[in-house]
């Protein structure tokens, strides 16, 4: 190869070695972070907040019944919480059903239905008697003692807290592969981050807010999709601190088909671009004349890669860069910095997959990845325009594997 077709070269592999480079370095930094996680130990409450159990549901009428009562199973005083369906265009056996068990119905209706619509119209009706409200999805099954541990963490005074969500179902690969996702990115973006003293990463489902400050964060926000990133860069702006409880579990269906998983990755990829677009200049003017950290660490979180796509890349450029390297004698600091990026991108992943996923089943499902890897990829390409409309994530009637 003549000098100019190698310096091109070198070119070309230090721009990509530094683009891949900057994403592994911040999931590592984390992961590893994530390793010396310990739970602050939050000692039962005496006193007993009012707690309204919100699930925004859209036709939801196969999981929906399980899931309201599953919801009165708490281990908490059945009269300081309240489980409310938020019901959006469900069938009316469905409606008459639901209103013979003892929680709320509260019927909506929109031209274009979105979670946040749902929310706000919901609290537009209840009373203004709660302490805490919760989010779950219509899908969504919390263990038995999640209010009683939401309560007492509460007493600390957080303004929001981020429970701990698990997989309800591992019966097909792409439901392990996604259920592995979920628990990477617990131990990245909650474990790691508070033990680097930075917020909790909020998901959307399985979180508590002060109530009161939770309507009025609601009434502010214009999200179609993503309403928990916009609440969550609010939340980080005004120096709010969002804890994490692992041991606080909600049980979410893990997806069980390709289309299923590449409209929820087109609606989750789509809503983090926009977001970072629309903070990124804002969080970095608070960094430097406010020390705002943690809105700044927002809003770069959204631009990183997806896991699996950053470890397909890594894993493929590495190959090709280290095969070409050694190939072309130019073995020096680029074949060394590609094995490093390799390495550290590999220990990232070990570092945040949970030891319980250590099993043959999860080896199975590796055979998966590549599979996996091209729908993210597809989702990628076809995330233009998702966050301005509504992406309903249908829902099955799958059981928990384990539920304490």
């Amino acid at each position: 190869m003549s000098a100019e077709y190698l310096l091109a070269f070198n070119i070309l592999q230090v721009i990509l070695m530094i683009i891949l480079g900057l994403a592994v370095f911040y999931i590592f930094v984390f992961a590893f972070a994530g390793l010396f996680y310990r739970q602050k130990a939050y000692p039962k409450s005496t006193k007993n907040r009012k707690f309204a159990v919100l699930i925004p549901g859209y036709k939801e009428d196969e999981v929906i019944i399980e899931v309201a009562r599953e919801a009165l199973l708490q281990e908490y005083p059945a009269d300081c919480f309240d489980v409310i369906i938020i019901a959006d265009s469900f069938q009316s056996g469905t409606l008459a059903k639901l209103k013979a068990l003892p929680i709320k119905v509260i019927e909506v209706s929109f031209e274009k239905s979105t979670k946040s619509k749902a929310l706000n119209k919901a609290m537009e009706q209840l009373d203004e008697n709660y302490d805490i409200a919760v989010v779950l999805d219509a899908d969504n099954l919390m263990a038995n003692d999640f209010l009683s541990k939401m309560n007492a963490a509460f007493e600390h005074d957080f303004i929001a807290i981020q429970g701990h969500r698990a997989a309800k179902n591992m019966n097909t690969s792409l439901a392990v592969l996604d259920a592995v996702s979920e628990e990477i990115n617990n131990h990245i973006f909650r474990k790691g981050h508070r033990a680097l003293g930075l917020s909790s990463a909020i998901i959307g489902s399985g979180m508590a807010f002060k109530y009161p400050f939770f309507k009025n964060l609601m009434s502010t926000v214009t999200a179609v999709g993503g309403f928990d990133k916009e609440i969550e860069l609010k939340m980080l702006k005004d120096g709010h601190e969002i804890e994490y409880l692992d041991d606080a579990l909600v049980f979410d269906e893990k997806v069980q088909k390709a289309e299923v998983f590449s409209n929820q990755r087109r609606r989750w990829l789509s809503a983090q671009l926009h977001y970072f677009r629309k903070d990124f200049l804002n969080s970095l003017k608070d960094l430097l004349l406010k020390g705002n950290l943690d809105y700044f660490d927002k809003a770069i979180q959204f631009i990183q890669p997806p896991r699996i796509l950053l470890l397909g890349a890594v894993l493929f450029f590495g190959a090709v860069f280290i095969a070409a390297n050694w190939m072309l004698d130019n073995q020096g600091v680029y074949l060394l910095g590609w094995v490093k990026l390799v390495l550290a991108c590999l220990l990232a992943f070990l570092f945040s997959v949970p030891r319980a996923f250590y099993n043959f089943k999860t080896a199975k499902a590796l055979a998966s990845l590549p599979k996996g890897m091209l729908l993210m990829l597809g989702s990628l390409l076809k995330i233009k325009g998702a966050n301005k409309q509504f992406i309903h994530t249908q829902h099955g009637t799958s059981k928990p594997d384990s539920k304490p």
